[in-house]
């Protein structure tokens, strides 16, 4: 599969009469956004908002990231079985809009979202405090139910997120970047000598506001399977969770996985990137059993050497994470899994809810019950009357005078578990 993205750099976002991109700004006509996002019933207002690098803005509660991009050349649409429909994407040419991106915020609708500082230390801790923002700010009607509200502003933001992608459809990219795979029997005649590597994407499918979608699909009815790193991609997961801020995989993590970058840029070299398996992390044991076994089976059937293993989430899922890496290294395949920690706020508590000596090969996105002090913002984006209810804060996290105490999982990507974050430990 090969495919092809043109990244054309936004430098700056306002608002205008026209919607348009000239000389790396976008222009927005806000009154033709809304108007699509105000097409949900459950949405009783809604407006836009622009936030930029080094402004002093804070952006709460969050509950989703996303890159606008467009389908160029090819088969598929942006975010397909969700916006477009379900026609296999990963192939062809897709414009991106690159340095910036969607953000939704508004009401909450669970305790677990977050918050992006625009500056000061806050800013330090999450990669969208590089990007210039356009922030749609979701209000819901009265007496909605909170699985029904996350659908209606997760469907919003994608709406968003493809029409100023669209708007990218003529340009001429600043940079083209080109994504190509053999299939497994070219791939494995083309570098017999190389160690062959696949990637376990596990992906947050708890329910409860814990879901994540494969071609509009929820993934905790699906069975352990393998897609083309070119698919996620081309929009074909998106993000449908609430889990702590700190370590979701926010859409935009998916369009931009690192995993997935830095194996396509050692493919070749030191390796041999075959192929990447979704699986899910589900609350039944059953449910982890069956699909940590067909992890393990589809790694052995795809006679891996390695595999690297990411996780979404922590508690429950860390059982899910454990399990894969068990079961494959028993295999005889060697594991590399990427985490995060809760070592409680004095880093002594174990990292992990489990574990197994096979869990040898470990990256850690930073442990999330470290405390930050976060300093007052001139400008809020949202709303900060649930910053002492989200996750990772308390009860009197919000001073009077704006600032925040609070644990890192309050802040979006801070100890993201693909390490499209800025923490580690060696």
């Amino acid at each position: 599969m090969r495919l092809e993205l043109g990244n054309i750099d936004i430098k700056e976002i306002r608002f205008a009469d026209k919607s348009e991109i000239k000389d790396g700004v976008l222009y927005v006509n806000q009154e033709e956004v809304i108007a699509q996002v105000l097409e949900d019933d459950l949405i009783r207002d809604a407006h836009l908002e622009i936030a930029v690098p080094g402004e002093s803005v804070r952006i709460t509660p969050v509950k989703d990231v996303i890159q606008p991009r467009v389908k160029v050349e090819g088969p598929g649409g942006m975010f397909p079985g969700v916006i477009s429909k379900v026609d296999t994407v990963g192939t062809g040419k897709t414009n991106v809009l690159r340095g910036m991106a969607v953000v939704t915020c508004g009401r909450i609708v669970g305790f677990q979202e977050g918050i992006i500082d625009m500056t000061g230390p806050g800013a330090e801790y999450t990669p969208f405090s590089e990007l210039n923002n356009l922030v749609l700010v979701v209000e819901p009607e009265d007496g909605w139910k909170p699985h029904d509200y996350e659908r209606a502003a997760r469907v919003a933001g994608l709406k968003v997120a493809t029409y100023i992608g669209e708007l990218a459809r003529d340009l001429t990219p600043d940079e083209t970047v080109v994504y190509e795979r053999a299939n497994l029997r070219e791939s494995f005649e083309n570098y017999p000598d190389l160690p062959r590597v696949g990637y376990v994407l596990m992906l947050q499918t708890q329910g409860l506001l814990h879901d994540t979608y494969v071609y509009g699909v929820d993934a905790k009815q699906t069975l352990t399977t393998m897609i083309s790193p070119t698919e996620i991609m081309d929009g074909a997961i998106v993000s449908g969770n609430c889990v702590s801020a700190c370590d979701k995989n926010t859409t935009y993590h998916h369009q931009n996985n690192p995993v997935i970058e830095d194996l396509f840029k050692a493919h070749g070299k030191t390796l041999n990137f075959v192929g990447v398996i979704i699986t899910n992390e589900n609350v039944y044991l059953a449910d982890k059993m069956r699909s940590s076994d067909w992890s393990a089976k589809l790694a052995e059937y795809l006679s891996l050497d390695g595999v690297i293993i990411s996780q979404e989430g922590f508690g429950n899922p860390d059982t899910d994470l454990i399990m894969n890496c068990k079961k494959i290294e028993e295999k005889g395949i060697k594991t590399v899994i990427i985490t995060d920690e809760y070592a409680g706020q004095d880093g002594k508590s174990q990292s992990l809810a489990d574990a197994d000596p096979l869990a040898d090969a470990v990256i850690t996105g930073g442990n999330a019950n470290e405390v930050v002090i976060l300093p007052p913002m001139e400008r809020i984006i949202g709303t900060t009357d649930f910053v002492d209810k989200i996750a990772g804060g308390h009860d009197g996290s919000l001073r009077e005078d704006g600032s925040i105490e609070a644990e890192l999982q309050i802040i979006t990507g801070s100890t993201n578990e693909m390490g499209f974050n800025k923490l580690s430990a060696r």
